[in-house]
């Protein structure tokens, strides 16, 4: 008896000792979202992100492994504003999980935290891939992180309340980082308001709307249709009058149509991280404000 009370007392030390399983299991569609649920969370998450920098989050296929993940899931983390609406949708369904369906507390949108920019007036599909939100591609004004970082904490607080101050108190820490770093970025970037750039697609728009960057055109002719020999010709025709600085495409974009641009027209091209893990530099969200500024300051000099 007295051995079996020590067996019970070794394995009840060793569970008040042992580390607490994580509080909550978070699938995020980006991995921007990804990041920022690591900073909040810690090791009271899991994260598991559905795509990666080098794909594009508007064409993923909702295939097995992520259903899998959402099945399991507590908490589902995306942009919104229909970026996700190619496959989203058929994960969730797919994946049949109560509590991560649209209006539950574990189905949590980022791009309904934050002003949206681009709304448009009207719809017609002669615009191209227009969404009716707004522009979905928030991530690249840290402003917006901040925002979201807090609407999240709240929101993962109410689905695991014994967390919520370790929640709390992770994000008021990474709070003052990150407006620390912000005003480290705004007084690095001072020299690139006005530059003007061409983008790939309109997914730089929250960056040059921070930055005070100016957009001279894109190498799509419309949202999401890909760059056709005669609209980068008269892009080109475009540039020799009015010049940029750069031509900027992300990631997991084709290179070929802005480095064949750049060099008709004479002007650097520079590959943007665009999200967490978009190069070797941008591991984490600082580190991807940290490449995108440095990057754009060697082009503008």
């Amino acid at each position: 008896m007295k051995t079996l009370l020590r067996i019970l007392a070794t394995f009840s030390v060793a569970a008040l000792s042992a580390p607490s399983l994580a509080a909550l299991n978070v699938l995020a569609c980006e991995p921007e979202w990804g990041a920022l649920v690591k900073e909040i969370a810690g090791d009271q998450a899991k994260v598991y992100v559905a795509t990666t920098a080098q794909q594009d989050p508007h064409h993923i296929q909702a295939r097995p492994a992520l259903i899998a993940r959402a099945r399991s899931a507590d908490l589902v983390v995306c942009t919104g504003a229909e970026l996700e609406v190619g496959w989203l949708p058929l994960l969730l369904s797919q994946g049949a999980n109560p509590k991560i369906q649209v209006g539950q507390p574990g189905y949590f949108e980022a791009a309904r935290q934050v002003p949206l920019l681009e709304v448009p007036r009207a719809l017609d599909r002669s615009l191209g891939d227009v969404h009716a939100a707004g522009n979905p591609h928030i991530q690249l004004d840290p402003r917006n992180i901040a925002k979201v970082a807090d609407a999240l904490t709240e929101r993962m607080a109410q689905i695991a309340p014994g967390d919520a101050e370790t929640f709390r108190t992770r994000n008021r820490n990474f709070q003052g980082r990150w407006r620390d770093a912000i005003k480290r970025w705004e007084a690095q970037a001072l020299p690139l308001k006005g530059m003007p750039i061409v983008v790939y697609h309109k997914n730089m728009s929250y960056l040059e709307a921070w930055l005070g960057l100016r957009q001279l055109g894109t190498l799509e002719p419309l949202p999401g249709i890909p760059p056709t020999p005669s609209h980068l010709a008269d892009l080109i025709t475009k540039l020799r009058t009015d010049p940029a600085k750069a031509i900027v495409y992300a990631a997991y974009q084709n290179p070929q149509p802005a480095q064949f641009v750049a060099e008709q027209a004479k002007v650097p091209v520079v590959a943007l991280p665009f999200t967490v893990g978009g190069d070797g530099r941008a591991k984490d969200l600082f580190g991807l404000f940290d490449d995108t500024i440095a990057r754009l300051l060697e082009a503008q000099q």
